[in-house]
């Protein structure tokens, strides 16, 4: 009779044991954005060949299963000056931005030629 108790308390303990782990393994990983953050142009001429690449890095970004937070140019400064234009992808894991990043190297080029800019890679919480 000990030795059923036994075997279900070992079976139980296994199952709850089971399903913490599957639980923490279904925890969601932060979010990973693509943050460019253009201070100036440059290259106006330049810059307005960029803007009409728009539906094309719109569709790099679905590729890369990612979605636009902002890509705006109104923006209001809290402190220091306010950068002309700002956009914020949001990616499910760096590899994704990455990925973006890799397909959209031709505007990325063309953005850091026509204007002071910068973007970068940043994990969520």
């Amino acid at each position: 009779m000990k030795t059923r108790y036994a075997v279900a308390f070992a079976l139980t303990t296994g199952a709850v044991g089971a399903i913490a782990v599957q639980s923490l393994h279904a925890q969601p990983k932060p979010p990973v954005y693509v943050v460019i953050d253009i201070d100036e142009i440059t290259d106006a001429e330049g810059f307005k060949a960029l803007l009409k690449t728009g539906p094309a890095n719109t569709a790099a970004v679905k590729m890369s299963d990612g979605h636009y937070l902002a890509r705006t140019e109104n923006i209001t400064a809290l402190d220091g000056t306010a950068p002309k234009r700002f956009v914020l992808i949001a990616f499910d894991s760096v590899e994704k931005a990455k990925a973006y990043n890799h397909d959209t190297k031709e505007t990325t080029a063309t953005r850091v030629k026509t204007t002071k800019s910068r973007s970068f890679i940043a994990e969520g919480m």
